[in-house]
């Protein structure tokens, strides 16, 4: 959960490298405590950084047994927390596409509500919409079945 240390200024949550975490990571990094090399770098790394990686903290705390380690809230007393963005994302290609084309229907509909006065409306033929042609369409069924049956 805990073993994959950060580099330093990574991406996500970090903490202001407080004399308390100055002296907690140099005692982790020089102590003869059971902790693995990676960490030990890890530790060794984040004492030059002005901001400190939480989960590589949280990592090397972690590491280090109940005895030797200070408690988290004691050790992050009085530090300040700075959440950093993460890198923006790449759009693809096909995303690239449907945004213009959506960007385009957009335009296209801010420009007909904004000449709706001025341009005549397009009517629609819609088939049966008057009574001539529903008509027209019953006498045209009539002499398809005459001339079918006689």
């Amino acid at each position: 959960m805990f073993d994959d240390p950060q580099p330093p200024n990574a991406v996500g949550l970090n903490v202001d490298n407080t004399e308390a975490i100055r002296s907690f990571l140099i005692s982790a990094s020089t102590g003869v405590h059971s902790l693995p090399d990676n960490l030990r770098d890890v530790s060794s790394a984040l004492l030059q950084e002005s901001y400190v990686s939480y989960r590589s903290l949280r990592s090397i705390w972690h590491a280090l047994p109940p005895s030797d380690r200070p408690a988290l809230r004691h050790l992050l007393k009085g530090a300040d927390f700075v959440f950093s963005s993460p890198k923006p994302r790449e759009k693809s290609e096909e995303l690239k596409a449907r945004l213009r084309k959506l960007a385009e229907l957009s335009e296209r509909r801010e420009y007909q509500e904004l000449v709706k006065d001025i341009v005549p409306k397009k009517q629609a033929v819609e088939p049966f919409s008057s009574y001539k042609d529903q008509i027209g369409f019953g006498m045209d069924i009539k002499e398809f079945y005459y001339v079918l049956f006689f």
